[in-house]
């Protein structure tokens, strides 16, 4: 499949969700199907890990906006656009509750098992691609736009300039922020040996831009543009490919 037609696929994704709004995720289900029937699968499997959850909310907007509510939101929308189109999907998390091992008594031990267990998730998965959901913020409100961050694994850069070149295009023109390499420090992306990015869609601290990221329509819009960023990542290895 050229980039043409991949540009185009995103196109017509992005219509969707202008056309239908909140429906863009109904019927799902038939149209995951059709799409299967015509996609030479290469056995990869596509991990999404919406940021923090259960007593680890992450950042929160000066409006009281929970990050990690909205980074379930986006990972759910995008679930739905990645089995639209056949690609096999693993969740870190798929609702606000986290299972804690009994012998996590504190936040932190809690936090950290947490960490843990989905590091251990994402090795036992073969031919794994980790995109991870987060929202940024920082003590001055104006900085706004996304950016992904990407890990020292192979492919991760490819793949989270791929993502961030889409988001800027499709969604943020004036974005001036670039792909970079994620810091050592955070545990998961150092950990995993898969491709992996993670993605900081916007700005909580950012008045304008955290109304936008609690809007599903854009929560949709977002979802989008990752999951046929992946798809152009994963076209761009040799054994994948569409049926003709």
């Amino acid at each position: 499949m050229t980039k043409l037609l991949y540009q185009r696929i995103l196109v017509v994704l992005l219509a969707l969700i202008v056309v239908f709004g909140g429906w863009f995720a109904a019927d799902w289900q038939l149209r995951r199907a059709e799409a299967a029937a015509n996609w030479t699968d290469p056995k990869q499997v596509l991990i999404l890990d919406a940021g923090h959850g259960g007593e680890d909310g992450g950042a929160v907007a000066p409006n009281g906006t929970v990050e990690a509510d909205v980074n379930l939101q986006i990972a759910l929308r995008a679930r739905a656009i990645a089995e639209l189109t056949g690609v096999e999907v693993v969740m870190t998390r798929d609702s606000p509750d986290i299972a804690y091992p009994d012998n996590a008594t504190t936040i932190a031990e809690r936090k950290k098992a947490d960490q843990h267990q989905r590091a251990d998730l994402i090795r036992k998965t073969d031919n794994a691609v980790l995109i991870s959901i987060h929202q940024n913020c920082y003590p001055d409100r104006k900085p706004s736009g996304a950016q992904v961050l990407y890990a020292a694994s192979d492919g991760s850069d490819a793949l989270g300039t791929q993502m961030h070149d889409n988001l800027v295009a499709y969604l943020d023109p004036q974005n001036r922020r670039v792909a970079a390499p994620i810091s050592d420090k955070i545990y998961l992306m150092r950990e995993v040996k898969c491709p992996a990015v993670l993605v900081e869609c916007g700005f909580l601290s950012n008045e304008s831009e955290c109304a936008k990221l609690k809007d599903g329509g854009y929560q949709t819009k977002l979802a989008a543009v990752i999951i046929a960023s992946y798809l152009q990542y994963r076209q761009s290895l040799p054994q994948t490919g569409m049926v003709t």
